[in-house]
């Protein structure tokens, strides 16, 4: 049988989608624990880019100041050739199926890197210098390391600026990568016994149509949550989120997509207040943990 969540309950302070220096976060996971435990996070999950290599100091950090912790991961996936992340949560470190995936995500992104740093100095930029210091790091390599890196090197006035000049989709160090389907990432998080989440529903730029289908299609193949409450969502998107949620019996998850401390739109620790008619998703956690 899974451990159940302990802690208090009900949660009022949560968060369920937060990043470290592991992958593209700029705090350790002690310090993430210890902004929480000020912020009076209640239930963290750390939940890096395809990676868990902070989760066992994160879990460490958390007992020691009393928050319930669960180990999570962000997993890379593709749907009809669109990005989409799933959050995985309760996850078994241990996992010799999850390990193999997220290594081979790992190393998809590493050759990726490579190639922007071609495309780079294609265009008279260090590029070569850029990808092998973005390599360098520990952790899971991602574009916004090389945003950060044309940053510092004066090639862009910010992160945002990096990504419409050189990086995001049509532009000249642009590189499409062919992540794992969605079955078979949520196949990778129910190995691990975790629960699949599909994060930041509002930021796909898809038809209410289309929407629709991802989640359909999330949901069947074991999918079990959905984001339905990150800072920024307007209140269209938390309307439409809640509904999807409702449609396909999704369970409402909430957090940050914490990355940098400092920016007020985008703090560690949500309130767990979910629409009326969602299930949270850790009490759906804990019933499985039960059967």
């Amino acid at each position: 049988m899974a451990s159940m969540i302990a802690g208090p309950q009900p949660f009022e302070r949560i968060d369920l989608h937060a990043h470290s220096h592991w992958s593209d976060g700029t705090l350790s996971p002690e310090e993430l624990a210890a902004l929480a435990a000020a912020r009076g996070v209640q239930l963290l999950a750390l939940t890096d880019h395809d990676t868990m290599a902070g989760c066992e100091a994160a879990a460490r950090a958390c007992a020691a100041a009393g928050i319930a912790f669960l180990h999570g991961c962000e997993l890379t996936s593709l749907w009809r050739g669109r990005e989409v992340h799933i959050v995985g949560l309760r996850l078994d470190p241990h996992s010799a199926t999850l390990a193999s995936h997220l290594a081979g995500v790992r190393a998809q992104r590493a050759a990726r890197i490579r190639t922007i740093g071609v495309k780079l100095a294609a265009r008279g930029l260090p590029g070569e210098a850029i990808a092998a210091a973005v390599l360098a790091r520990p952790g899971t390599p991602t574009r916004l390391h090389v945003a950060r890196e044309l940053v510092q090197r004066g090639h862009a006035a910010d992160e945002d600026d990096a990504f419409k000049r050189w990086l995001g989709q049509g532009q000249p160090a642009a590189v499409a990568a062919a992540w794992p389907g969605i079955a078979d990432t949520v196949a990778a998080i129910g190995a691990a016994g975790g629960a699949a989440v599909l994060a930041h529903p509002h930021r796909y730029k898809l038809s209410a149509g289309g929407l629709r289908e991802l989640c359909g299609e999330f949901r069947a193949a074991g999918g079990l949550g959905l984001e339905v409450s990150l800072p920024g969502m307007a209140q269209g998107d938390a309307d439409r989120a809640a509904a999807l949620a409702r449609r396909y019996d999704l369970a409402g998850s909430c957090g940050s997509d914490f990355h940098v401390p400092g920016i007020p739109w985008r703090p560690l620790g949500r309130f767990a207040k979910l629409p009326d008619g969602i299930k949270p998703i850790h009490e759906r956690l804990n019933a499985r943990a039960a059967e």
